[in-house]
C-alpha cells in the first residue's frame, strides 16, 4: 500500500514557499527516498535525480563544477537529462558520500538557477566537521519510522475518528469501550510490526509476521555492516556489541544502560563516543537522566546515566523472536513487556521531536520518562500489566513543592481516568503528546 507520511506536508511548504535547499535525513529505510519522489511527483516538479552510490562519478561533476553551466553539461554528459533554469528541482541522493556538497550548497542556493533537495543516511555521523555550515541556505527534516497515528493507515482509521479520541485526550473524558479495546488491539499490532514503511506495507499486503521479521532481520543486518564499516581497529566490534546489547538491557528492571555490560571494568568516558555514533545514525534513541525534574531538563542533564532504546519497536519485538510477538497478541501476563512498552513511547516522543530523559533517586523513585510539555515538566509512567494504579515515584514527585508539577500520565493498557494530578491513558494515547499545544507565545511591545 502506498503510506502518506507527515513529512509530506513540510516537503510540499519548502517546495511551495522557500527558497533555500532542503536536507531530509534519517536512519536507513525510513522511507525518505520514495516519500521525496511522491512530493514532488504530486506536485509537477521538473526532477533530475542522482544517486551518488548508484553513480559516484557524479561526485567529481558535483566537485568540479564552477558555474551553472559547468553542471547542466555534466548532468547531460553522464545521461540524467539537462536541467531547466527556473524549473527543475534536482534531488541528489545518498548525498553522505560528498559530504562537502553540504557545504557547497550555500553557493548554488545562491546562484539561484535550481532548486536543490538532498538526502541520505548516516549524516549525523558523515557530516560531522564541516569546515562552515550553511546557515540560512539549509532547512533540515528528519523522518523517524512510521509512528502510530502514521500506521493507523494499515487499519482505515478516518480521521473523524482521530479527532473524537484526540478530543478525549484534551478533555480527559473516557473512550467508548469498544473504540478503546480497538485502538489497544491496533497498538500492540503496532508493537509487532513497527513503523518501518518496508515492513507495515508487507504486513498490509500478506498480513505475514514472518515476513515482517524476515524485513528487519535484513535491516539489522545493513545497520551491522554500516557499523563495520566505521569502526576503528582498536574499538572493533564495539559499536555492534552495544547494539546488540540493548535488547536485553530493556528486560531489566530499571532499564539503564550498564556499560560495564559491555566488558567488566568498562567505564563511560572510553566508550562515549559509541553511544554518539549510534544516535547520530539514527539507529538508537537516547534518554539521558535528569538530576532533578525541572525545567530546563537540559540543565539536569548528566551525560552518563542513560537509556538506550531501538529506533523501532517492531526491530526490538523481531530480536526478541516470534514467542514475544505472540505473548504480544494475545496479552500474556508471563511477558515481559516493560521494556517493549517503554520503546515504543520513546519513539512516539522521539518522532515528535522531544527531548527526553528519565529520573531515578535512592529516596523519590524511577520517573521512566520526564519531558517538557506545554512549558512545564510532565512525568510519564508506562505500564504494562494490570497494576498501573501503583506508582509510588509519581506520587512522590508530584508531592515534592520543590518541584511543582501540577500533572503526570501514566499509560497503559486502560481507558482515561484522571485521579487528582494523575491522569491515566491508554497507551496508544501517546500519539496526542506533540509540541504543537504550546499555541502562540507573543511579548507584549516595549514601552518606555
Amino acid at each position: 500500500m502506498e503510506l502518506q507520511r507527515k513529512a509530506a506536508k513540510r516537503i510540499e511548504k519548502w517546495f511551495q514557499k522557500e527558497r533555500n535547499a532542503l536536507l531530509v535525513r534519517g536512519a536507513r529505510q525510513v522511507g525518505k527516498t520514495f516519500l521525496i519522489r511522491q512530493v514532488l511527483s504530486s506536485l509537477g516538479c521538473n526532477v533530475i535525480e542522482i544517486n551518488l552510490i548508484d553513480s559516484p562519478e557524479m561526485i567529481s561533476v558535483l566537485e568540479q563544477s564552477r558555474t551553472v553551466d559547468d553542471l547542466i553539461l555534466g548532468f547531460s554528459t553522464a545521461g540524467f537529462g539537462r536541467p531547466v533554469p527556473s524549473e527543475s528541482v534536482i534531488f541528489i541522493d545518498e548525498v553522505q558520500k560528498y559530504k562537502d556538497m553540504i557545504t557547497r550548497i550555500k553557493f548554488l542556493v545562491e546562484e539561484g538557477s535550481f532548486r536543490y533537495i538532498l538526502s541520505g543516511s548516516l549524516l549525523g555521523i558523515e557530516l560531522t566537521g564541516l569546515s562552515s555550515a550553511p546557515v540560512g541556505y539549509l532547512s533540515i527534516l528528519d523522518m523517524f519510522p512510521l509512528d502510530f497515528e502514521e500506521f493507523l493507515q494499515t487499519a482505515n482509521i478516518s480521521e473523524e475518528s482521530l479527532s473524537s479520541l484526540r478530543d478525549s485526550f484534551f478533555k480527559r473524558k473516557p473512550v467508548l469501550d469498544a473504540v478503546n479495546e480497538k485502538m489497544l488491539t491496533l497498538f500492540t499490532r503496532y508493537l509487532m510490526i513497527g513503523g518501518m514503511p518496508a515492513a507495515v506495507s508487507r504486513f498490509a499486503e500478506t498480513n505475514n509476521i514472518e515476513d515482517v521479521i524476515s524485513i528487519h532481520k535484513e535491516l539489522v543486518s545493513l545497520y551491522k555492516m554500516d557499523f563495520t564499516r566505521y569502526e576503528q581497529v582498536d574499538r572493533k566490534l564495539l559499536i555492534s556489541n552495544t547494539y546488540d546489547l540493548v535488547p536485553s538491557e530493556l528486560l531489566k528492571q530499571n532499564k539503564r544502560f550498564i556499560v560495564s555490560d559491555l566488558k567488566k571494568g568498562l567505564h563511560y568516558e572510553r566508550v562515549e563516543s559509541t553511544f554518539l555514533w549510534l544516535e547520530n545514525a539514527g539507529v538508537v534513541i537516547t534518554a539521558y537522566n535528569a538530576t532533578e525534574p525541572r525545567v530546563p531538563l537540559r540543565l539536569n542533564e548528566k551525560h552518563s546515566l542513560f537509556k538506550l532504546y531501538l529506533a523501532d519497536v517492531g526491530l526490538l519485538t523481531s530480536i526478541y523472536g516470534m514467542a514475544t510477538k505472540r505473548m504480544l497478541f494475545s496479552r500474556s501476563v508471563n511477558l515481559n513487556a516493560g521494556g517493549i512498552y517503554e520503546n515504543a513511547i520513546a519513539q512516539e516522543l522521539y518522532s515528535r521531536q522531544f527531548p527526553i530523559y528519565y529520573y531515578n533517586s535512592n529516596r523519590l523513585g524511577e520517573l521512566d520518562f520526564v519531558i517538557e510539555y506545554e512549558g512545564k515538566i510532565l512525568p510519564i509512567e508506562v505500564k504494562s500489566g494490570k497494576d498501573y494504579t501503583i506508582h509510588s515515584a509519581i506520587n512522590n514527585c508530584l508531592e515534592n513543592k520543590e518541584f511543582g508539577i501540577s500533572e503526570a500520565f501514566v499509560l497503559s493498557n486502560c481507558n482515561i481516568e484522571r485521579r487528582g494530578k494523575v491522569t491515566y491513558l491508554p497507551i496508544y494515547m501517546a500519539m496526542f503528546i506533540t509540541q504543537d499545544s504550546y499555541g502562540d507565545f507573543t511579548l507584549p511591545p516595549l514601552t518606555f
